[in-house]
């Protein structure tokens, strides 16, 4: 059995190659969604991609990957055409993800040797696996194998960047369409409700990204004080007053960004029965993380 814990944009490329081969997988994830930082929040009528804003392909395999899902193209204002999900971008996970063995809100412990295989201690249960992929963030694998495992050393120099978000509800005209500035305290603010397949009935829905420095400084503070602080600089960029914001709600996002990638698509143990892979093997994209996942299974195939 194969066993691929997280079920973001890396595990599910790895379970749908490896499904193509006629591999059967076990996906685990600990959320109540799939698709990682590939999301939509929804909010009664309203929504908002608080995650990957967009996808672009530059290989030929990820183009024919997203002709497989349900994609529009999306024009930032600025000049630039990305692909989205219609109608959200948690769109692109769950077509990814059709027909797959996932399984939700479970939340692996613990990997450890068992003979020639591996068990997967969970809350409550165990698994047994002859393979094991982990597509988590680089810094929670030594929480899974343990400080001293010789894969976890070879993390070392990997580095992701948290990312604070805001989502707000406007009754006022846009602006623009999205602004992106990395230097700025907001560093991308989108008007996401310009997007194919939006909402048009919920006034402007804005989706708004901290930068790097304004996420670290106050990463540890919770939702309802994000808020507070990042709804008056989006009000200042929009023009608007606060009392023109009818919802507002902030997410925090731990391991955003890949600011040091590894520098190769996976890593594996020499008997290939144990995989690490996600965006943060090759670089800060959504296309980085399904090249890793469709690697590990590639050499999952040719191994056996």
């Amino acid at each position: 059995m194969i066993v691929i814990i997280g079920a973001g944009m890396a595990g599910l490329a790895c379970a749908r190659r490896l499904a193509e081969a006629g591999q059967a997988a076990i996906l685990l994830d600990k959320g109540r969604g799939i698709g990682g930082r590939v999301a939509t929040r929804r909010e009664g009528r309203m929504q908002f991609d608080h995650g990957a804003q967009y996808v672009n392909a530059h290989s030929a395999a990820f183009a024919a990957a997203l002709a497989d899902c349900s994609v529009a193209d999306w024009q930032d204002g600025r000049g630039r055409t990305h692909s989205v999900g219609v109608t959200g971008m948690s769109a692109l996970a769950k077509a990814l993800g059709k027909g797959l063995d996932i399984r939700q809100s479970m939340q692996v412990t613990q990997v450890q040797p068992n003979g020639t295989g591996w068990r997967l201690d969970l809350d409550s249960e165990t698994f047994q696996a002859e393979r094991v992929v982990v597509t988590v963030p680089a810094p929670q694998v030594a929480g899974l194998l343990g400080q001293t495992h010789p894969l976890v050393k070879a993390l070392d120099s990997v580095r992701l960047a948290p990312c604070l978000t805001l989502m707000a509800a406007v009754s006022a005209p846009p602006a623009f369409i999205s602004q992106n500035n990395p230097d700025d305290d907001l560093a991308w603010i989108a008007l996401d409700s310009s997007k194919p397949g939006r909402p048009q009935d919920c006034g402007s829905l804005w989706v708004a990204q901290a930068g790097e420095a304004f996420s670290t400084a106050h990463l540890e503070k919770t939702p309802d004080e994000i808020t507070a602080l990042m709804l008056p600089m989006l009000c200042e960029r929009l023009g608007v007053t606060l009392d023109r914001v009818t919802h507002a709600a902030a997410h925090r996002w731990r391991y955003a960004r890949v600011t040091q990638a590894l520098g190769q698509p996976f890593l594996c143990n020499p008997e290939g029965t144990l995989y690490l892979g996600g965006d943060w093997c090759i670089g800060p994209r959504v296309e980085a993380a399904w090249t890793s996942g469709t690697a590990i299974a590639q050499a999952i195939l040719d191994h056996a």
